[in-house]
């Protein structure tokens, strides 16, 4: 048998080296383990610079050397720039299913008559009559046609909300519902009739983001009118100060891989990889992750459930995520 003295030095045959490889190689590779390791250690409350007691704790070179790197690699790994979807993740479905979709429906013939001879108006009558043509081509449901300019206002209103309705029955992703919705919120918003909501580690986070020199925009199926909206009147202070920009469908639709490859193009960042998108949607994540951005999933109450295996980083709040 073989016994072990205090005073016997242990010998270890030095590990080899791995193969060098180039730089460029596992440089992108590398930053995704440092940002996923970054969100692992936040939500399990760890600090690498805290030392270990205890009889039962060995001392873990491996993972001592692998504290080090992602500390002296932490500005590196910190995006420049974050996209957030709005729709659970910086705020409640809810709010937007039984607040604003509701009072868009009720307030839609009111609206219209209000301010039909309006500019934003009438370019509104104009996209809706053009998506409707496009639906009664496709055989959509609900699609009624909209009768022409020289027909009475009252003709015209008449079947504009009885397609608005279908349409938002049906939440569709549409640029010219949105653009309507959009104008009846503002009136909503500036009569302090509806007040934005966001959850409670929202304002926090982008305050941190904004003072370290993190860009924050947000991605939304909203018009960038309704985006401004909900964060310039939200149950806390006027938010938009901490956010960079808007973007919504006219980039393109958010379950589809080009419309993150215009957004990574148009914020001119070095590689899509310097993007974070944060959504609730797996199929946006998905897209998302094919253009190169880096992707983590929000999970909040009433978000729709993720299927097993989905293969991406998840968080509860915003306080996870690592910069």
């Amino acid at each position: 048998m073989f016994v072990l003295s205090p005073s016997r030095p242990i010998l270890f045959s030095p590990l080899p080296k791995p193969p060098k490889c180039p730089l460029s190689i596992i440089k992108p590779e590398c930053h995704h383990c440092y940002f996923v390791a970054s969100i692992k250690r936040n939500q399990l409350n760890l600090d690498h610079s805290t030392r270990r007691y205890g009889p039962t704790q060995k001392p873990n070179r491996i993972l001592d050397l692998k504290a080090k790197a992602l500390t002296s690699n932490q500005a590196e790994t910190t995006p420049r720039c974050v996209v957030l979807d709005i729709e659970g993740t910086t705020t409640p479905i809810s709010f937007v299913t039984d607040v604003l979709f509701p009072y868009a429906r009720d307030n839609v013939r009111a609206h219209l008559e209000e301010t039909y001879d309006t500019v934003d108006t009438k370019d509104d009558i104009k996209l809706l009559r053009s998506q409707v043509e496009d639906d009664l081509q496709s055989g959509v449901a609900g699609a009624v046609p909209v009768p022409s300019d020289d027909a009475s206002k009252e003709a015209v209103i008449a079947a504009l909300v009885a397609n608005v309705e279908e349409m938002i029955k049906a939440d569709r992703k549409i640029t010219s519902l949105k653009q309507l919705q959009g104008h009846i919120w503002r009136t909503g918003f500036e009569k302090n009739e509806i007040k934005g909501v966001v959850y409670d580690d929202v304002p926090p986070a982008l305050e941190r983001w904004h003072a370290s020199g993190v860009k924050v925009y947000i991605y939304s199926s909203g018009s960038r009118l309704a985006q401004r909206l909900i964060f310039g009147y939200t149950n806390y202070v006027d938010l938009r100060k901490y956010l960079c920009g808007f973007f919504d469908t006219k980039v393109g639709y958010k379950r589809e891989t080009a419309s993150y490859i215009e957004i990574s193009e148009s914020l001119g960042v070095d590689k899509p990889s310097d993007i974070l998108f944060i959504t609730d949607v797996i199929q946006e994540a998905e897209a998302a992750k094919a253009a190169g951005l880096e992707v983590v999933i929000s999970v909040r109450p009433g978000n729709v459930s993720l299927p097993e295996n989905h293969g991406f980083e998840t968080v509860e709040s915003f306080t996870e995520i690592p910069f």
